[in-house]
C-alpha cells in the first residue's frame, strides 16, 4: 500500500479567463520508507499540493490518501500519524522551547522524552529553557524538526527543511531523515535546495506548472535527458586522435595539454583512461564530473520539449508508476 498516493488531483482557482491551475492531474505514488524528494521552481505548485495533502485546501477534482485513507476524511486522525514540518511555520516567541516540544507531546498523546528530541535535533538543555523569540533561525528550525519527530509518524512531510540552518545543522537534519527511513518512516521532502535533495532523497518527482513532468531516482533521471558525466584529464603527450570514436564519448575538447571528455555512461570514464594508458599516453591528471540534480531539473522545466513534458508517453508511464 502506497504511503501516499494521488488520483488525477487537481487544484484549480478562479474561473473563465482569470482561472489559474496550480496543480493539474496530479499523479503520485510513494512508498513505504523511502524518502521522495519534491522538487519545483516558484509557482509550480508544491506548495498547494501539500495543502491538499494535509487537508488544509480541498481539491477541484481528483483524490489523495495517505496511510491508505482519503486525506479530508481521515484528516484528524491522519494528524496524530503524520509529522510536519511547514516552511515559515511560526513558533510563539514568549515560550520557551522545551514548552513547544510540551505541547507537541501533549497533541499527540505521545510519550516522547523530550531530552532525547531535543538531543536529535542539535538543542541543549540550556538552549530548550530559553524563549523562541531569543532563538536564531537555525534554532527555531531545530526545534520545529522536533516538533515533528514526536510521537513517531509513520510519515513526515517536510517542507524546506534545511531553511535557516548552518552546514552541521544541515548534516544533522539529513542524519534525523536517513534514521527515520531506515526505520521504516516514510518522508517527503518539497526543496528548492537541489543540492539537500540530491544528498538525501531516493527518488525525486519535479513539478512544472502544476505538472508531474518526472518521476525517478536522480541517476534515471540524468540518462533520460541526456546530461553525461564530463572527464578532465592532463596529459603529457599529444591525444590520440580516434579518443573521439570510442563507445559512449560524446565529445572531445582539448585546449593545450587539458583533454575534457563528456560521456554517456560512467563506464565509459574508465574505457577512456583505458584506452590512452594503452596507446602509451601519460596521464598526470584525472577529475571527473557528474551532472548536478540542478542540471535535470533545468532540462525538465525550462525545455517543455525536454523529456518528461507533456505529450511523451514514456515518461508519463514513469509518472504514474
Amino acid at each position: 500500500m502506497p504511503v501516499i498516493e494521488t488520483h488525477d488531483l487537481t487544484k484549480q482557482y478562479g474561473s473563465g479567463d482569470e482561472r489559474l491551475v496550480a496543480v493539474d492531474g496530479l499523479n503520485l505514488r510513494i512508498r513505504r520508507g523511502e524518502v521522495f524528494g519534491f522538487l519545483g521552481p516558484n509557482g509550480a505548485g508544491k506548495s498547494t499540493t501539500i495543502d491538499m495533502l494535509l487537508d488544509y485546501a480541498r481539491p477541484t477534482s481528483g483524490s489523495a490518501t495517505m496511510l491508505g485513507r482519503d486525506v479530508h476524511e481521515a484528516s484528524e486522525s491522519l494528524r496524530h500519524q503524520v509529522g510536519v514540518l511547514p516552511e515559515g511555520l511560526g513558533l510563539y516567541d514568549r515560550l520557551p522551547g522545551r514548552r513547544h516540544l510540551d505541547f507537541a507531546i501533549e497533541w499527540k498523546d505521545a510519550d516522547d522524552d523530550p531530552d532525547d528530541v531535543l538531543d536529535r535535533v542539535g538543542l541543549s538543555t540550556a538552549d530548550a529553557a530559553r524563549t523562541v523569540g531569543e532563538y536564531s533561525k537555525g534554532m527555531q528550525q531545530r526545534l520545529a524538526l522536533g516538533m515533528a519527530l514526536v510521537g513517531d509518524p509513520d510519515l513526515l512531510v517536510l517542507d524546506e527543511p534545511s531553511s535557516g540552518l548552518d552546514p552541521l545543522g544541515i548534516r544533522r537534519m539529513r542524519n534525523v531523515v536517513r534514521e527515520e527511513a531506515a526505520s521504516g518512516t516514510t518522508v517527503f521532502f518539497s526543496s528548492h535546495v537541489l543540492g539537500q535533495v540530491e544528498a538525501v532523497c531516493d527518488r525525486v518527482g519535479i513539478l512544472s506548472d502544476g505538472r508531474l513532468v518526472a518521476v525517478d531516482d536522480v541517476e534515471t533521471l540524468r540518462e533520460t535527458v541526456g546530461s553525461g558525466s564530463e572527464l578532465r584529464l592532463r596529459l603529457a603527450d599529444e591525444v590520440p586522435t580516434d579518443v573521439a570514436d570510442l563507445e559512449g564519448v560524446e565529445s572531445v575538447e582539448t585546449a593545450g595539454s587539458l583533454l575534457r571528455v563528456t560521456t554517456s555512461t560512467p563506464r565509459t570514464k574508465a574505457l577512456v583512461v583505458a584506452h590512452l594508458v594503452n596507446a602509451g599516453v601519460e596521464v598526470l591528471d584525472v577529475d571527473s564530473e557528474e551532472p548536478s540534480l540542478e542540471d535535470v531539473f533545468a532540462a525538465y522545466t525550462t525545455d517543455r520539449t525536454s523529456p518528461g513534458a507533456e505529450g511523451d508517453s514514456s515518461t508519463e508511464r514513469e509518472v504514474v508508476a
